[in-house]
């Protein structure tokens, strides 16, 4: 069929066995030539085909609630929801989303992109539910990798105790970006060899029905057998113990067995676990063989070769840059340690790991621990280096404050894509950090020019010894700075010009500062000499630079990629109210006080109003002399 004309799910219902198989075909074969043209997340929607045609069979959206953990595997749920016809803009500035969206269809009733949120999510709808006196149902898919984030097991744990009319779906495919670690890992893996555990257990209660009954301590015996019976043939059974109804593991591509369990589930009361099993990658061989997940969000790829199109640079990527400085000061300390919350391959820990496999802690999706593990090597006088997504560290802010900061522990904090991210949207815009870091006592916060400056950074952050300290670093690859072979160390909270002027003075850090040094040009032309400030340390500032700007009395104009609301320019102010001095000409430039959408940087960077241009404009309002002259 026309995927394009799709516009409800609801034609369906007429669909037999065959018709969905065909569909489900017809979706791959979309998601694969569609996808390879705009990137995005792959792997996971293709291992979802099946299971999401059954539910839109079974269920009826938008009054029944679907809530999608993560959002990576929505694509197939967006096709039959009636978008197909928008995946050409899919990520692309203005287009479709590439996370459930409730503002996109009324289909998408949860918003996502942090993982381990849709138990919480679904027991709130199904609780207003029961408040509301309808008969709605309420469907949750988890994956396996999400199911280990902490907030999932507190939901887990209530939905069990409020036994609520609810279904779970776990999407077990035994990876969610990269390969899934842990405990409940194991328990998931022993569940999946645990299939003749239904059978076996309804084949029992057939014989026992057929015994006479001979009062109750039959009734009692046979009761205790059927337990027995469980624990027996599944090691383990952790979700019957918390208190819900445990069906599979299923073939998740198998859609004659998803319909009999769905339609199963759906007719039984209480809260409901389907352990549906999944091959992510489904239909594209690369992606089926992926062990490392590098076919999970993919850029645009070659269909044939299999092979993604990534752009010649010659400057090496931001992370690359941070795990090899770690990497080679570790083979002469041997306290340095990482922990990654599942991001060893987007952070590119690889080349430790391997070097260093029993100082690679990858902790699955569980950025809290992550934080306190940290604090708790730290306290033994190690040098834990917490790797993490800027988006990501927002779901420890307790831990940094609680746990690291107020011991005051030398944990170094490698705050991967910061600033924007581009394609993967306001979820994953790393724009909160500095406000929600800059407040906390005994944080150091700095941020590179360049790749550069960047080794030098996270050397200085493994020498540090005075407490937590934390370096930002943005997606992507660096400026192809000519890179020093002797490390060294910055001192903290010092600034540096970069460029020198008497008329206005630009202060940033970061990438932006070739902004800044773009409309430094602009002003140039213009007669207005521009100076401009790398003011790497965040926190603290630098505060002899300061003084001195102050007693210039030149105009500063701050500018950052990140959200204004408590950021470096307003410690800049904070500074200049506190010292006593008498200067008004301080404007600030960055994130407006409003979630960022999905775009490329350059597309978002104009809408935001922070290009060279934008900045020269605005330096150029704060010297009406010069203004006028010009």
């Amino acid at each position: 069929m026309d995927l394009e004309k799709i516009d409800s799910p609801k034609f369906l219902k007429n669909y037999d066995t065959n018709e969905m198989t065909e569909l489900a075909e017809e979706v791959r074969s979309f998601l694969i030539n569609k996808l390879s043209e705009t990137g995005g997340h792959l792997g996971p929607n293709l291992g979802v085909v099946e299971l999401t045609i059954v539910l839109h069979k079974i269920f009826d959206s938008p009054k029944d609630k679907f809530i999608w953990d993560v959002g990576h595997q929505a694509y197939v749920h967006k096709i039959l929801t009636g978008r197909a016809s928008k995946f050409d803009t899919l990520r692309k500035y203005k287009g479709l989303c590439g996370f459930p969206k409730r503002n996109e269809s009324v289909h998408d009733v949860w918003e996502t992109g942090h993982s381990s949120t849709s138990l919480s999510a679904a027991m709130g709808m199904a609780a207003a539910r029961d408040m509301k006196g309808t008969d709605e149902s309420v469907v949750a898919v988890i994956g396996d990798g999400a199911l280990t984030g902490g907030m999932a097991l507190e939901a887990l744990n209530h939905i069990g105790h409020e036994q609520k009319d609810m279904l779970v779906i776990l999407n077990d495919n035994e990876m969610s970006i990269a390969p899934n670690v842990g405990a409940l890992h194991n328990v998931l893996g022993r569940l999946r060899t645990a299939g003749k555990y239904h059978k076996a257990k309804e084949e029992l209660e057939y014989l026992l029905k057929k015994i006479p009954a001979f009062g109750g301590a039959l009734a009692s015996t046979a009761e205790r057998v059927k337990d027995a019976l469980k624990y027996l043939l599944v090691s383990g059974i952790f979700f019957e113990e918390l208190g819900f109804t445990y069906l599979g593991p299923v073939d998740g591509h198998d859609i004659e067995a998803l319909m009999e369990n769905i339609k199963y589930a759906k007719k039984t009361k209480g809260p409901v676990l389907i352990h549906v099993l999944t091959k992510k990658g489904k239909g594209y061989h690369p992606a089926e063989n992926d062990e490392i997940g590098v076919w999970h969000g993919v850029s645009p790829y070659k269909i044939e070769a299999g092979e993604q199109i990534k752009p010649k640079v010659a400057a090496p990527g931001y992370s690359k840059v941070v795990s090899e400085t770690v990497r080679k000061l570790a083979e002469d300390d041997d306290r340095i340690s990482v922990i990654t919350p599942a991001m060893t391959v987007g952070s590119k820990w690889e080349g430790f790991e391997k070097q260093f496999p029993e100082r690679l802690f990858d902790v699955g999706i569980a950025e809290q621990h992550a934080t306190t593990m940290a604090a708790g090597l730290a306290t033994q006088e190690l040098k834990p280096v917490l790797s993490i997504y800027s988006t990501f560290l927002q779901r420890a802010y307790d831990q940094l404050v609680h746990d690291v900061c107020r011991q005051n522990l030398n944990v170094f904090i490698a705050i991967d894509r910061s600033g924007l991210v581009g394609a993967d949207g306001e979820t994953h815009q790393g724009v909160f950090d500095v406000s929600f870091l800059r407040h906390m006592p005994n944080m150091v916060l700095m941020m590179a020019k360049d790749e550069n400056e960047l080794q030098h950074m996270v050397y200085t952050s493994l020498q540090y010894n005075q407490g937590p300290i934390a370096v930002r670093y943005p997606r992507g690859n660096g400026i192809g700075a000519q890179m020093d072979k002797e490390l060294k160390e910055i001192p903290i909270g010092t600034w540096e010009v970069l460029r020198e002027g008497k008329d206005v003075a630009l202060l940033s850090f970061g990438p932006t500062l070739q902004d800044l040094l773009k409309a430094a040009e602009i002003l140039e032309k213009e007669g207005i000499s521009a100076r401009v400030i790398n003011a790497r340390f965040i926190k603290p500032l630098d505060e002899l630079m300061m003084a001195e700007l102050m007693e210039e009395g030149i105009p500063m104009l701050t500018v950052e990629e990140a959200i204004l609301q408590g950021g470096f320019g307003s410690a800049v102010l904070e500074y200049v109210n506190d010292s006593g001095y008498q200067h008004g000409t301080i404007q600030r430039m960055g994130i407006p006080d409003a979630y960022i959408e999905h775009g490329s940087v350059n597309e978002l960077l104009k809408e935001i109003g922070l290009t060279p241009n934008d900045i020269a404009a605005k330096a150029k309002k704060m010297i009406p002399a010069k203004q006028k002259r010009a």
